[in-house]
């Protein structure tokens, strides 16, 4: 039981982020379809995640910078909580 502890638990939930990993799969992509590994990036979120309101990957720092501010006092009263750092992703039935 975590009452009164000052333990909080919350999960951060990253989106397309620009991992080393993710810009080799660009470059792949990119080198199949003859674009530019940039311009794959465009593509991609336009095909697979085309409710993006950042319309760009995510930078490591820009989930680290969440990483940081849930584990600091500044967060003390958040807990239970799914923080999405996507760049505003929403995928609902309307």
């Amino acid at each position: 039981m975590l009452a009164g502890s000052g333990v909080t638990v919350n999960s951060i939930l990253p989106g397309p982020t620009r991992t080393e990993g993710a810009k080799a799969m660009m470059q792949e992509l990119a080198d199949e379809r003859g674009v530019s590994a940039e311009e794959m990036e465009g593509v991609f979120l336009d095909e697979n995640r085309p409710s993006t309101l950042l319309k760009r990957f995510a930078t490591p720092e820009e989930i680290a910078n969440m990483s940081v501010y849930i584990a600091s006092t500044q967060a003390s009263a958040t807990t239970g909580s799914a923080l999405r750092v996507e760049g505003g992703i929403v995928e609902s039935i309307a």
